[in-house]
């Protein structure tokens, strides 16, 4: 029963809007005003008026009456103008919303003013104007002038300190990228350079030179004994084997960066067959051996470091 009731005042309101627009004298003009709420608007807020507007037939909307939005450094801006035109029995109907924002943040309540506007039609039997008048917004401040005193609403406040985050588990895992850093160039300091150098100092040849190297010719025999077994044992460890005199062209093309020394390897092991087998044998120029035997072994450090 209700619904029916409902339908039926729908009927009636819709007839007698029909019978209105069609009663419309020419060059008629009617403006309906949908105004918002007068108070209540603080900094930010968007408020809006619709105006609508019927027109007999004849008449056309002057659109240069129509307000344009855009910023224009108000207190008050009109943001966007919203158009909507139907056709009615008799006319034409223009529905305009227009949206305002509030860019204004007072100490004390203030009363500002949507603008009012002239909408112009143009046509026959004459050009007709309708007046949209001004309409007032109250805007109130975002906090009252005296704030309290109490601690947390002063005029300014300190910064809130920045949240604590737990960053154990990130030093954790930079410390273990750091060890495995290490690691990795201690591994490649081990490869590159330090067995190298180990290796380079542990040559036989360069083992052999650190031991002749300061002896003279007026050492004492025993020293120059000691400096051939040092020789015989750079040439066995070389060779990977025990070098005779007669190996000694084996030796050469086994060891080819030796090849220049062919000769001086020769009489190295004369002066050997004489150091330990030769005592009674004349020789005359003992010191003169005994210098060459040291710059022989110079020579087989060098050949063997690839100097020579």
């Amino acid at each position: 029963m209700a619904l029916a009731s409902r339908k039926l005042c729908g009927a009636l309101l819709g007839w007698v809007a029909s019978a209105a627009c069609a009663a419309m004298l020419p060059g008629q003009v009617d403006a309906t005003l949908s105004e918002p709420r007068a108070f209540g608007y603080q900094l930010g807020d968007r408020v809006s008026r619709t105006v609508t507007v019927d027109a007999a037939d004849g008449l056309v909307l002057d659109e240069s009456s129509v307000p344009q939005a855009g910023p224009r450094g108000n207190a008050l801006e009109l943001r966007s103008v919203v158009r909507r035109s139907s056709a009615e029995p008799g006319g034409r109907r223009h529905e305009l919303t227009l949206a305002y924002q509030v860019f204004l943040s007072p100490p004390q309540p203030r009363t500002l003013e949507m603008p009012g506007f002239t909408l112009r039609f143009k046509g026959q039997p004459r050009a007709q104007e309708v007046r949209v008048e001004a309409w007032p917004v109250t805007v109130s401040p975002l906090v009252p002038v005296e704030v309290s005193p109490r601690r947390g609403l002063g005029e300014l406040q300190p910064d809130a300190a920045p949240p604590l985050i737990d960053t154990r588990f990130a030093r954790w895992r930079l410390a273990a990228y750091g060890l495995v850093a290490l690691v990795l160039l201690g591994y490649l300091a081990h490869v590159y350079i330090g067995l190298p150098w180990w290796t380079r100092a542990h040559r036989p040849f360069t083992l052999a030179w650190r031991a002749l190297r300061d002896l003279t010719p007026a050492s004492p025999e025993r020293q120059w004994r000691e400096a051939f077994q040092h020789l015989h044992g750079a040439l066995n460890r070389t060779m990977g084997e025990v070098v005779f005199e007669e190996g000694v062209d084996r030796f050469v093309t086994a060891k080819p960066q030796f090849a220049h020394l062919r000769d001086d390897l020769g009489r190295f092991f004369r002066q050997s067959r004489l150091e330990f087998f030769g005592k009674d044998e004349q020789q005359p120029q003992a010191g003169a051996d005994r210098s060459w035997l040291i710059g022989f072994c110079r020579r087989c450090r060098d050949a063997e470091r690839g100097a020579a």
